[in-house]
C-alpha cells in the first residue's frame, strides 16, 4: 500500500507498464464470480481511470462525464477496500474528493506495478 507522503504520479507514469485497456477489461471480466481482492479492485479502478482520462482528453465534458463518474466510483471502491482490509485511513490520507480517490488509484497502481 502507498503512504500519505507518496507523491501522486502523473497518469503516464502511473500506467506506463499497464497492459492495454482491452486486456485489462478482459482480465476484470474474467474475475467475475470470484471473491474480489485488492488486485481486482486496483486493476478495475485503474482501467476505469485510464478510460476516463482518454474520454476527457477526446470529448466535451458532458460526453466524458459518465466515464469520469464511473472512474470515481471504481476509485472509491478501492479506497473502501483499502480502508477495510489494508488499514488505510481516508482521513489520514486526505482522501475526500473523487479526484483524491483517483490519485490514490494512480499511486497504488504504480506501487503495485513496481512490486
Amino acid at each position: 500500500m502507498t503512504t500519505p507522503e507518496a507523491p501522486t504520479p502523473d497518469p503516464a507514469t502511473a500506467y506506463a507498464e499497464a497492459p492495454s485497456i482491452i486486456a485489462e477489461i478482459g482480465w476484470v471480466a474474467r474475475q467475475r464470480g470470484s471473491q474480489p481482492d485488492r488486485e481486482f479492485w486496483l486493476r478495475k479502478a485503474a482501467v476505469f481511470d485510464r478510460i476516463a482520462l482518454k474520454e476527457a482528453a477526446s470529448y466535451a465534458p458532458e460526453v466524458a462525464a459518465p466515464a469520469i463518474e464511473a472512474a470515481a466510483d471504481a476509485a472509491l471502491q478501492l479506497v473502501r477496500y483499502d480502508a477495510t482490509h489494508e488499514g488505510l485511513s481516508p482521513r489520514g490520507f486526505e482522501l475526500v474528493t473523487a479526484d483524491d480517490h483517483r490519485e490514490h488509484v494512480r499511486r497504488a497502481y504504480l506501487a503495485w506495478s513496481r512490486s
